[in-house]
């Protein structure tokens, strides 16, 4: 999910590692998840934001129509997940924070393991530059879907 705060900037997280992270340069994501059988995708989205940020609060403000897909490179998929996946299917949600960053807690959210080690607050067009490369694509067109709300937010 994309969440943007009173600014228009995007909230990303530091990655804590992974075998699709070799190398420090593309350690950043906005937050994701998976969707249990029989969950609603945007229940899904808000319980994946909460177990990965401690973020509850939380308004939906727009959604990409259909799902957007990437493939994980052979060279990662047979080191990650124990070989089980082969790429994503994802869908997103643009959310507008309404809170303040003190409800934020990544290092111990939820009672959830920690995924992030740090964030920050982004420019929305930055973004692509900052993920590993196979997800690239994915998020070049978040950000063209989303691009109308990196504007300041009303509230």
């Amino acid at each position: 999910m994309m969440l943007l705060n009173p600014e228009g900037l995007v909230f990303i997280g530091r990655r804590i590692g992974g075998p699709e992270h070799a190398d420090q340069a593309y350690v950043w994501q906005m937050p994701q998840g998976g969707i249990d059988s029989g969950e609603d995708h945007w229940d899904a989205a808000r319980r994946e934001l909460y177990e990965e940020t401690n973020i509850r609060s939380v308004e939906k403000i727009a959604e990409v129509k259909g799902w957007l897909t990437y493939d994980i490179p052979r060279t990662v998929a047979g080191r990650a997940w124990k070989g089980r996946y082969r790429g994503q299917r994802q869908k997103w949600f643009a959310i507008r924070f309404t809170g303040k960053d003190s409800e934020i807690n990544v290092s111990s959210p939820a009672g959830h393991k920690p995924e992030f080690i740090d964030w920050r607050w982004e420019p929305m067009e930055n973004l692509p530059d900052l993920v590993v490369p196979f997800k690239r694509p994915v998020y070049e067109r978040v950000v063209e879907e989303f691009a109308r709300l990196a504007g300041r937010s009303r509230r």
